[in-house]
């Protein structure tokens, strides 16, 4: 069934992804939708130094929000922030060095974050793709550390600081690659079998979608949304997927166009008419399952991988130091 979905997904993608499926998909935007003022409204978007998080955080930075850059390389992180100062006017742009795959530095940022700041909407956009089965210094395999391990982490402690505010938002950044993928929680670090980065990076996709639905019947008065950028250029997939980049390099939509979604689910008022727990694509909710792909998991195990995450995350917070 794998042949099945992977072929299903690459020819929609062809048709909905490219840069021509958003321009065909932007002539039903409304342009009044973001276009909006958001001072004194406070936003949190990580993987912010470059690509679609970049792109989302000038974006708003545009829009007056007060941003916060969450990155993890200190010198790009700098030049990025002078960047979106110097392009959008905004000052209020601040800065804080974290990398997303190291648990107990993220209990450790959150816990200050929420002593010295305000949040309403929270972007979850670092991600990464790691080819080769790599272990971080906690000895989990980095692509689950960052893109799901870490999204958890960090979506969990700052909860709490989201709940004080009126309009709440959670938005993850995932990715449409996760449709080929069924939830699987009997090997979440990938150590099984042959090791397929573009595969793993797919699961860590599919659990950011179950996440993002399990958070919304948790946390009624936040509105949590997962959405796909389309294909994008970015530094990620030129790094990432050499090969596809130089296959499809004519045809990927730009960064802005891959954060556009982002930034329509975080500053428009009729995103939040729409329920919590969606799955977006070009500013719609979209099925989380290609027809007749077999990728449904029960129950069961969705509540599962929440108990799993949970007992990480604890066992991360209680060996990290204060």
């Amino acid at each position: 069934m794998s042949w099945y979905r992977n072929a299903v997904w690459f020819v929609k993608g062809l048709r909905e992804y490219t840069r021509s499926g958003y321009e065909s998909a932007s002539k039903h935007f409304n342009p009044a939708d973001v276009e909006v003022n958001v001072a004194g409204r406070s936003f949190l978007v990580t993987g912010a130094n470059s690509g679609i998080g970049k792109a989302t955080a000038t974006e708003i930075a545009r829009r007056g929000g007060t941003v916060h850059l969450v990155c993890r390389n200190k010198e790009r992180a700098e030049v990025a922030k002078r960047e979106i100062v110097t392009e959008t006017g905004n000052p209020n742009i601040f800065l804080h060095i974290l990398d997303i795959s190291n648990p107990k530095e993220i209990w450790k940022f959150a816990e200050k974050f929420k002593n010295e700041h305000k949040l309403n909407v929270l972007i979850n956009n670092a991600g990464c793709m790691v080819n080769n089965r790599e272990l971080t210094e906690d000895g989990l395999e980095k692509n689950f550390a960052t893109n799901t391990l870490g999204t958890y982490i960090l979506t969990t402690a700052l909860l709490p600081l989201l709940e004080k505010e009126a309009d709440a938002r959670v938005i993850t950044v995932s990715s449409g690659g996760m449709l080929v993928q069924k939830l699987n929680i009997s090997d979440l670090q990938s150590g099984n079998g042959t090791f397929d980065g573009t595969m793993v990076y797919a699961q860590n996709k599919r659990q950011q979608v179950v996440l993002t639905e399990q958070w919304a019947k948790a946390h009624r008065n936040i509105h949590f949304s997962v959405m796909h950028p389309g294909w994008a250029d970015t530094p990620a997939v030129r790094s990432a997927m050499p090969d596809f980049h130089q296959k499809m390099k004519n045809t990927l939509r730009t960064e802005a166009q891959g954060a556009d979604t982002v930034v329509w689910l975080a500053v428009s008022s009729e995103a939040t008419k729409l329920p919590s727990g969606l799955f977006f694509q070009d500013r719609q909710p979209v099925p989380t399952h290609l027809p007749l792909a077999s990728t449904h998991s029960p129950p069961e195990d969705e509540e599962k991988l929440m108990e799993v995450l949970e007992e990480f995350s604890q066992k991360f917070k209680s060996t990290s130091p204060g």
